[in-house]
């Protein structure tokens, strides 16, 4: 029982330590920096809604005022089986010949929804958004320099988590959120990101291949397309998104159920991550598979604490009592005043941790977590 103590600590530690360390370490023997310049490429920007009326309009407003030039820019709107008013959004401004919108009248999923755009996109870099973001009005413009390198055929930008007025959050998911960013930071210096920020990113047109309906994390599926094509997927802090920081406990919680079940399902979807055709196998495994293992082995360490009798034993369960102690106090909100800083990130660890359980519980049980309907499709014209 002891040796499966340290090996499950061990694994915790890799998961959330020992890969950072390693990234840093590579990236100060091995630096590869990006061939940066200015860039101009023509550009069709995708976006998949449903029901997204309220949001919408203020998005096409944000995507109208970046600063590139309009004759380079094309905007693609799916919308995936909605039954407000979205498609009237979308007929209002079909006038424009730069605008394209399909309106699928059953719900099929993003990631069809991503396919028709696909199929009439003609920019030759395709940019990817999500309709709740606001996208600062120069970071097209440097997201596309990073396709000034030959050897790059993926862009991320960065997601801050805040308002730009105060800046961004570092408390719960934010606090998890820059952590995250930072190992994408090292991932990028070195070689590839594994995944992209879904809100913001951009690939190759041509590198750009149909992915499976249904599937859930087309941020981390079609990078990694890119990157077994013998393409770079780079993350650039440059350029940068705004979103809220806290849509709300549930609605946090069932979004990380759903990203931590996408990382099951590529396993479905896509076996071949897993072996050698996978250039960036091993970084796969260590910022995405490691982190569906962290939830049963802080079980196990829970577990052998428990029944091993002796001091140090007993130390170790004192200690990890007193820190879910502390997340449980966090979550319902409590008042602890200069212990508020040692709750925060305990609550967001256990949620996560709880997250990441619940999605395997979603795929082994057959939970559906995308719809998977035919769609039938409609293009708006002027």
């Amino acid at each position: 029982m002891r040796w499966t103590f340290w090996i499950a600590a061990a694994l915790v530690v890799y998961a959330y330590a020992g890969y950072p360390t390693w990234l840093w370490l590579r990236k100060t023997w091995r630096r590869w920096p990006v061939q940066r310049g200015p860039a101009e490429p023509s550009i069709s920007i995708v976006m998949v809604v449903r029901n997204e009326e309220a949001a919408l309009p203020k998005k096409l407003q944000n995507l109208r005022e970046l600063d590139y030039s309009r004759e380079r820019l094309e905007i693609i709107v799916v919308s995936d089986g909605s039954t407000d008013g979205t498609e009237r959004i979308l007929h209002e401004v079909a006038h424009d010949e730069k605008f394209h919108a399909l309106c699928n009248q059953l719900p099929s999923g993003k990631a069809a929804g991503l396919n028709d755009a696909f199929s009439i996109a003609t920019g030759e870099v395709v940019v990817l958004t999500d309709v709740r973001q606001e996208i600062e009005k120069d970071a097209l413009r440097l997201l596309m320099e990073n396709f000034c390198d030959p050897q790059v055929g993926a862009a991320s930008g960065e997601l801050m988590l805040g308002d730009r007025a105060n800046g961004e959050t570092g408390r719960g998911m934010g606090l998890y959120w820059r952590v995250e960013k930072r190992v994408r930071e090292l991932e990028s210096a070195s070689s590839s990101v594994v995944g992209a920020t879904g809100a913001f990113y951009a690939v190759r047109r041509e590198l750009l291949r149909e992915i499976p309906v249904g599937t859930i994390l087309d941020d981390v599926l079609i990078p990694m397309i890119v990157a077994r094509q013998g393409s770079r997927v780079v993350f650039d802090s440059r350029a940068r998104a705004w979103d809220r920081p806290d849509l709300g406990s549930q609605r946090e919680f069932a979004r990380k159920v759903r990203t931590l079940t996408g990382n099951y399902q590529l396993l479905q979807l896509a076996p071949w991550l897993l072996r050698k055709e996978n250039p960036l196998r091993f970084e796969f495994v260590s910022h995405k598979l490691m982190r569906l293992v962290v939830p049963f082995a802080l079980l196990a360490i829970l577990l052998v604490s428990c029944f091993v009798p002796t001091a140090f034993y007993r130390w170790a369960l004192g200690l990890q009592l007193a820190f879910y102690g502390f997340g449980l106090l966090g979550w319902a909100g409590w008042k602890l005043g200069p212990l508020s800083r040692l709750a925060d990130p305990a609550c967001t660890f256990m949620v996560l941790n709880t997250a990441a359980l619940v999605a395997f519980v979603n795929i082994f049980s057959g939970q559906k977590v995308e719809w998977n309907q035919p769609s039938l499709s409609k293009e708006i014209r002027a």
